[in-house]
């Protein structure tokens, strides 16, 4: 049993404000939430009392897209826009990986996950049994999505992933039926993910709408927006989560709500590659929920939640000309709630006895969270990665005060990493 005490709680449950209680962590899950009794004290054993000292103990933030082992091709293709990006530079690239390359770049990114207070991924890429080793050697949780491409012929091996990744045994792994994009899948591909999402009542996740040239291009194709084409082939008939959603008509925005699809935004990545900046606002109106995501470490480039929630709510005031838009509630909410919800983990989404323990302790005593006249304001607009004091995942402590806590060598990692993408380059 864990005990966290003498600090600020953000539950994230109902109204966004810190309170003045305490939190147990039995095993995986909270256990105890609220102002003890001296009875109730002198009545438990803790393994462990941590003093936050003030700090503020929150939900852990869930990254709700990404490519993680992508982290070899970090600074590696700058500044070239998307479909150049990919096709000239990324997928060649790409066609060099092996499992094993993917088992020790994906090291690389959970330790900055980590650092950035990121509970869990959502996960789109390949080699898939690499990426698992070492979530699962970390203790760090993930959901893996499809992400075929082609013909109908993908549609076997999706359905195979699709049971194997979801009967790992693993309580931290779970896989999400999807595609990667409408303009890397043909319409019969297309149309057989949506039956598989009929056959097993399961969401579909998928990059969409996410550059103008994209959203063209498929209505010149079949008269209709990516959006307007997966719900067409039933593909949102059982929710599910749409990557980027930066060119979306008003008719897109109503299917995501009525389809109970989130939108993940990936601010950072959208600016990088010069895609544009998504419609958050106006979603929000919608009722849309909305996520949070970095994207990859090779268009973003970094893994840092943190930034991601500053660029959301900066440039939703730019565009709308309206500084009270995009409030620092709606943001934390979907760097927290909003990512569980997309990312279909409805046991960490909160802090409420019951849910999954992943969490994370932000020091406010530092000068940039200093004075703490609003805490919610002070963690969009001010803190930054250097603020993650503890990150804990299904109860177990993975990060502290700069140490990690996992079965790897830290310098080896990066050493390998940087030896991976030497090879790749010369091959």
């Amino acid at each position: 049993m864990i005990r966290f005490y003498n600090g600020k709680v953000l539950t994230m449950d109902s109204e966004i404000r810190p309170q003045d209680t305490e939190v147990w962590v039995d095993a995986d899950k909270i256990s105890f939430v609220g102002k003890p009794t001296a009875e109730q004290l002198s009545q438990t054993t803790f393994d462990r009392q941590i003093d936050l000292h003030g700090d503020v103990l929150m939900p852990g933030l869930k990254n709700a897209h990404t490519h993680s082992p992508m982290t070899f091709l970090r600074s590696f293709a700058d500044d070239m826009p998307l479909q150049d990006w990919l096709t000239k530079q990324i997928f060649p690239m790409e066609a060099k990986l092996t499992e094993q390359r993917v088992y020790e770049l994906t090291k690389l990114a959970i330790l900055e996950y980590l650092t950035s207070g990121c509970t869990a991924a959502f996960d789109m890429y390949f080699f898939r049994d690499g990426y698992v080793k070492a979530c699962v050697e970390a203790g760090f949780r993930s959901v893996m999505c499809g992400a075929v491409t082609g013909d109908e012929s993908s549609l076997e091996k999706l359905e195979e992933d699709f049971a194997k990744y979801n009967s790992t045994g693993s309580p931290l792994i779970s896989f999400m039926l999807g595609l990667h994009a409408e303009y890397t899948c043909s319409k019969e591909l297309i149309g057989g993910v949506g039956q598989l999402a009929k056959k097993y009542k399961a969401p579909v996740a998928m990059h969409s709408s996410e550059t103008e040239r994209e959203v063209a291009e498929c209505i010149g194709r079949y008269d209709m927006t990516p959006t307007q084409l997966f719900d067409s082939l039933g593909v949102y008939d059982f929710g599910g989560a749409a990557f980027h959603c930066v060119h979306l008509t008003d008719e897109d925005m109503q299917i995501l709500k009525m389809r109970n699809v989130s939108a993940v935004h990936c601010p950072a990545s959208n600016l990088k590659l010069a895609s544009g900046i998504a419609e958050i606002v106006k979603m929000q109106k919608y009722g849309i929920n909305i996520a949070l995501g970095t994207d990859g470490p090779a268009s973003n480039n970094a893994l840092d939640m943190f930034r991601e929630m500053y660029l959301m709510t900066a440039l939703q005031k730019g565009v709308n000309k309206d500084a009270a838009a995009c409030s620092p509630q709606s943001v934390l909410k979907a760097a927290t709630v909003g990512g569980a919800r997309a990312m279909q983990l409805s046991d960490c989404d909160v802090i409420a006895v019951g849910k999954q323990a992943d969490l994370v302790v932000l020091d406010l005593n530092k000068p940039n969270m200093q004075p703490v006249n609003n805490i919610v304001s002070n963690i969009v607009y001010s803190a930054d990665k250097t603020n993650v004091r503890l990150t804990m995942c299904a109860g177990k402590v993975l990060y502290e005060d700069g140490k990690f806590n996992v079965p790897w060598d830290t310098d080896e990692v990066y050493a390998t990493a940087n030896e991976i993408i030497t090879e790749m380059k010369s091959e």
